[in-house]
């Protein structure tokens, strides 16, 4: 009788010992498998960076005053804080042609938009008349645009109007993705744009494009708080042509 207990526990202790093998070996592999979920993670975040603007010395000194507007943003105190882009990002736009609303620009030229000078002296600006206005880009390849940074004038503090930025695959901007709009009462025929008026400073504005894809930018402009013509000196296009 003893003898058959003890063969018993035994046989009862290895089929616990049996079914319970399994259950820690799935242990790991989870474990395992968490791991490198996370680090999979780390990696996409890895695939981020900082976008790297080269910004022109600053026009004017001091606090802008007597500028009226419905629609205007506070102005930053400090730098622009980090915007993320895809490893790999380009200015899509430096150099390429350049078309506008008015091929015979008051002042400058349209490839001043694209010539990479950002410094707003005389000589760095393409002037157009009053009314709305524009200027486009052809990138020459479709691609993925993560963010447009705009330049109009910042030898002096001013707000630019129905500032509209639109992106197509068209040259004609027939079915455009607009990504910016701040004119908030459709003066420019444009539709009703959500975003803020700005004032112009010397790291110029940055648009956030999310990624819009496209082969032709074209901005629009509607006067400014100081004269009701239009400037452009530069435009940045940051992102990846398609391959």
């Amino acid at each position: 009788m003893k003898t058959l207990k003890i063969f018993t526990c035994m046989t009862l202790l290895a089929f616990a010992l049996s079914i319970s093998a399994p259950v820690f070996a799935q242990g790991s592999d989870t474990k395992s498998e968490g791991s490198a979920t996370k680090a999979e993670g780390s990696a996409a975040k890895g695939d981020m960076v900082p976008l790297k603007l080269k910004l022109p010395k600053k026009m004017f000194v001091g606090t802008p005053k007597n500028i009226k507007s419905d629609n205007l943003e506070k102005l930053r105190k400090g730098p622009r804080p980090p915007f993320m882009v895809p490893k790999g990002t380009v200015n899509l736009a430096l150099k390429k042609t350049v078309t506008g609303s008015d091929d015979f620009p008051i002042i400058g030229e349209l490839d001043f938009v694209t010539d990479g000078d950002k410094e707003g002296s005389d000589g760095s600006f393409v002037e157009f008349g009053p009314g709305v206005q524009h200027v486009q880009i052809d990138l020459e390849k479709a691609g993925e645009i993560y963010a447009i940074v705009v330049w109009h004038y910042h030898a002096n503090a001013r707000v630019y109007k129905d500032i509209v930025i639109q992106v197509s695959d068209d040259p004609d901007f027939i079915k455009p993705t607009t990504i910016f709009n701040n004119d908030h009462n459709n003066s420019a025929g444009l539709g009703k744009g959500k975003d803020r008026e700005y004032i112009e400073v010397n790291d110029g504005k940055l648009i956030d494009a999310k990624g819009a894809k496209g082969r032709y930018v074209r901005l629009y402009s509607n006067g400014n708080t100081s004269n009701e013509i239009n400037h452009y000196i530069e435009v940045e296009v940051y992102g990846k042509a398609a391959s």
